[in-house]
This record gives structure tokens, sequence and C-alpha cells, in this order.
């Protein structure tokens, strides 16, 4: 069954697993993935923790203990995910120390409601560092304008970061100048620039449930085409950004120094419709030292029948800006589409924040021992 993971692995292609859970965790089910499927880290969001603690008694005990202390609804919040990410830290522990702190990380995100707020996304990823206070975190900060100086301030201070809801390409370059700024400025403050790391998560799916969409409501054979093809030609073309920012004069200085490249991570892959391969997200976007965190549902497809043929990115790049260029000869904006997918990234992310809030409220409600 893990043939295909093996072969994705030794690809350098980091399999890491998008979704964590206290019942994970407590039956072994993560570790059990680390050792069976090569899942060398794990990322979380918004939505992933809501599912969690919505489901199941996993999170009685603690939840009445903080129930008894009578706290705030946005304290058990941190309290209870902060938990989770700890513990998963701890059992990553092993890989982040094979990988000198490459792999073996998890990913926990600031507040999305702050998506928009340059000083508390810094402050927040600042005290979430604080709070799990394990080597092997990375923070989540979105790519948002307004996200771009937190992660050089974040990375400045020599906090690990994941860049989250990364659609465009424009952006990308932003994110990747934002995080070479941070380690310049971890570098002038006279910080170990081996110790830090970051991912860039580029967001896949996403793109071409919204393009195929438009090509849709086209109607023309041509349209109908190009369906499907959108989402890995951005990719693509995003390795190849990634391949020019981590080649250039101002690159090879970080480098002189110690400093680990911001991997490229391709993040929602779960393929949303079902006339296309289940795996396509993953088995046509495999280039070296790449991150691919996926839902276990595609972990499972790609184990099972996933066909991994080496790079599958580099000699594509014509291919897929031609891709592009014909998305948008029919009328299809790339910029209008990527900005819609930002928008409605950080607003589902603050609306499964509020759905978190909200059932934990009620929980704590629950658990609440009788006055008296």
């Amino acid at each position: 069954m893990t043939d295909a993971l093996k072969r994705l692995s030794d690809e350098g292609v980091a399999i890491w697993l998008d979704d964590l859970s206290r019942k994970r965790i407590t039956s072994g089910n993560l570790a059990e993935l680390i050792d069976q499927q090569h899942v060398v880290g794990v990322t979380t969001n918004p939505s992933i923790f809501q599912k969690a603690i919505s489901q199941g008694d996993g999170y009685d005990t603690q939840l009445t203990d903080l129930a008894a202390r009578r706290v705030t609804v946005e304290e058990a919040v941190r309290m209870i995910t902060t938990a989770d990410v700890r513990d998963a830290a701890d059992i990553l522990r092993p890989v982040f120390d094979a990988t000198d702190g490459q792999d073996g990380r998890v990913s926990i995100e600031v507040d999305p409601r702050l998506a928009h707020n340059t000083t508390a996304t810094a402050a927040e990823a600042k005290q979430l560092a604080w709070l799990v206070d394990r080597p092997n975190t990375l923070i989540k900060i979105p790519a948002t304008k307004a996200g771009l100086p937190a992660i050089t301030e974040t990375i400045g201070r020599g906090i690990s970061v994941n860049v989250t809801l990364i659609f465009s390409l424009e952006r990308y370059l932003a994110v990747m100048d934002a995080f070479l700024a941070g380690l310049e400025k971890a570098k002038a403050a006279g910080l170990d620039l081996s110790k830090i790391h970051s991912v860039a998560s580029f967001f896949v799916s996403r793109v071409d449930t919204e393009i195929d969409k438009r090509l849709d409501a086209l109607g023309t054979d041509e349209a109908k085409a190009l369906k499907g093809k959108a989402a890995v030609a951005n990719a693509r073309l995003a390795y190849q950004a990634y391949e020019e920012v981590f080649s250039s004069d101002r690159w090879a200085a970080l480098d002189k120094a110690h400093a680990n490249k911001q991997r490229p991570l391709w993040a929602s892959t779960g393929v949303k419709d079902p006339a296309y391969r289940d795996t396509m997200y993953v088995v046509d976007l495999v280039a070296p030292n790449t991150v691919n965190t996926m839902p276990e549902a595609t972990l499972d497809a790609t184990a099972d029948h996933g066909e991994i043929t080496g790079n599958a990115v580099s000699g594509t790049y014509e291919q897929a800006r031609a891709a592009l260029d014909a998305v948008e000869k029919l009328g299809i904006s790339y910029d209008d589409v990527v900005q819609v997918l930002e928008d409605e990234g950080v607003e589902k992310f603050a609306t499964s924040w509020n759905d978190l809030l909200k059932s934990t409220e009620a929980e704590l409600e629950r658990l609440a021992p009788s006055e008296g």
C-alpha cells in the first residue's frame, strides 16, 4: 500500500497530513500514519479544529476542567487547539530530529479574524509560538497584504512560519520577498538562520473549482476543453518562480549564512470534481523540495493507485503559461479569480473560527459545575 508514498517521498516531496484531532493523537492513528504511510508533518486550520471539537467526546475532560475554571471561550479554544498541536509535535519530534528540522512539523494558524491586521497578526504569532512551546511548530499566517509585513516580523524574530492562503503568482512572489526580508532581519539581529524554517502554502483545487465554474458558464467546447487545467498550471508556474527566487544573488547571501529555503507546499489537494483523477493534485505536482499536505482520503488514494513517475513540474512551464493564457483569452480574469479565492478563503476560516467558538461555548455551558 505504501510503495507510491515511498516513491513520492524519494522524489523529494514531503507528505504531510491535512488533519488533526484529539482522537488521532490518543488512538495512535497519527503515529501509525508516520510509521506506515510516510507522513512527516501535520497541518491544521480553523475548519479542521471546528470539526474535531464538534464531534465525539474526546475533549470532554479538558472542557470540564476549563468550565470549572470559568475561562473565556477564547481562552478555552486556544488551550484546546494548542494542546493538540503540542501533543502532535511531540509525536513528530523524532522526524524533526532526523530531518534536522525540515520536517516533523505541525502548523497552527493565527486567529483568521486578524487577517487584515498586521500588528495583531504578528503579536498572535509570537503568542502562539510561546504557548505551544515546541521547536517543531509552524505558525500559519495568511498571505493577505496585511499578512506580508507580519511574515517578515515573525521570521525576523526567529519564529518558523507556514504562509497560507496563497492563490496568485504575484502574491507568491511577495510572500517570498517577505520571507527573505525576515531572514535578513533575523541575520542582522544575530539569530541562527539554520533554525528558521518556512513553507509557502499555494492552494490548488480551489483554483480549478472557481475557474471551472466560469468555464461552465461560457459553455463552449473551447471552454470545456480547458476545465481542470488551470490549478496545476498555476502551481507549476509557482514552482518556476520558486526556482528563480532561490537561485538569486539575494538568496545566495542568505544561503552562505546557512538559511533554509522556503519550500512550496501544495495545499487544498483534495479533488473536488469527481470527474477528475482523485490523485491529480499529487501526481501532477511532484517536484523536489516541496510539501504536499493531503486530507486522509487523498493520502489513501495516492497509496492505493497513485502513479509517481518522477518530476512532473520541471520542463512544463511553457505549457502551463499557455493554459492560463487560454483561460484569460476567453474573458476569465485571473486577477479577479485569485482575489475572489483569497477573500473567500479568509471568510471561510473566520466563519469556521466563529463556529468553533460557538460550539466550544455550548460545551463549556453543558459541562459547567452547578453553583454551590
